[in-house]
């Protein structure tokens, strides 16, 4: 990707500002309540069923990961933000946009019918507050600025149509392939199906699954849009995509060592080799979804933009 911005109106720019400082802000407060929770744990303090050194372990990695969305947050509102390295700003974009920007829907629905905290399942109120504001802050935040952002800097990954874009055909076709493996998977589980479970799951634990399970197939979906010879506005499934792949890898990638490493007793509602082999598949699919979409906005297939019609370049 190349980094020639180009501007996108005073408004748009206000509103990047505004939600990316809204997003550090929020995210510093889940931040805070992490920091505490370190230094509990370094002085004995910590819930029943954790060891010292994984508590401290587990949430110090929270600790990094909440830093990084406060660093990510004042990049997209502060002009030095347009300078930095494009991959780290990429990759660190992307994993914060996959596990916080498909939660948004999720958040609304378990806040409506009650729905835990997603922690420890017994989070004093003074701690669940903030955790709640920093993680619907921040995926906000993250909706509204990321976009604008993106748009700014790679304009060409998002201006055109469709039918513009060459999609790499092996790689597109693996990764839609699993994303509607998984998708079908977590849907079929959401709906009261136990394929490869060993416990059922609760309401919440539906209600996750679902989300996940949407989200992949809204991955697969933009990319078979993508695949089609059509002149539909480009940004939208490029974004979706973006945000789908993301979520794939990023859940993913928190599950899997969770599922191996199995801090404080943890236990999965699938037989441990499943759980493996869907996060080892989740992660691997949403790496493809995003190689195939970065390569179809570097090299589209130059046919013309206006005028001539879909046909393929050679």
């Amino acid at each position: 990707m190349n980094a020639q911005g180009t501007a996108v109106g005073p408004c748009w720019n206000a509103a990047r500002r505004w939600a990316g400082y809204a997003a550090a802000s929020s995210m510093g407060t889940y931040l805070a309540v992490k920091v505490v929770w370190v230094v509990a744990g370094l002085l004995g303090e910590r819930p029943d069923g954790f060891g010292g050194t994984g508590w401290v372990l587990l949430n110090a990695v929270t600790v990094a990961m909440a830093a990084a969305g406060v660093a990510l947050g004042l990049a997209l509102a502060r002009p030095w933000g347009s300078g930095l390295p494009a991959v780290p700003v990429v990759f660190v974009a992307w994993t914060g946009a996959g596990l916080l920007v498909p939660m948004i829907p999720l958040m609304a629905v378990r806040g409506v019918l009650g729905g835990g905290d997603g922690e420890t399942g017994a989070t004093p109120s003074w701690e669940a507050l903030p955790l709640t504001v920093g993680f619907a802050g921040m995926g906000l935040g993250l909706a509204v600025a990321l976009p604008i952002y993106l748009r700014e800097r790679w304009p060409r990954a998002f201006r055109g149509r469709v039918g513009d874009l060459r999609l790499p055909v092996p790689p597109a076709t693996a990764a839609v392939s699993g994303a509607v493996a998984l998708g079908a998977l977590w849907c079929h589980r959401a709906a009261g199906g136990t394929l490869g479970l060993v416990r059922d799951l609760d309401v919440d634990g539906r209600l996750l699954i679902a989300n996940s399970g949407l989200w992949a197939l809204l991955g697969a979906g933009s990319i078979a849009t993508l695949a089609r010879a059509s002149r539909a506005p480009r940004w939208i499934p490029v974004a979706t995509a973006f945000v789908a792949s993301g979520s794939l890898f990023a859940w993913s990638a928190w599950k899997l060592p969770m599922v191996i490493l199995r801090p404080g007793g943890f236990t999965t509602a699938e037989h441990p080799w499943v759980a493996v082999a869907e996060h080892t598949l989740g992660i691997t699919t949403g790496l493809t979804l995003l190689a195939v979409v970065l390569r179809a906005v570097r090299h589209p297939s130059g046919r013309p933009t206006e005028g001539a019609g879909p046909s393929r370049a050679r």
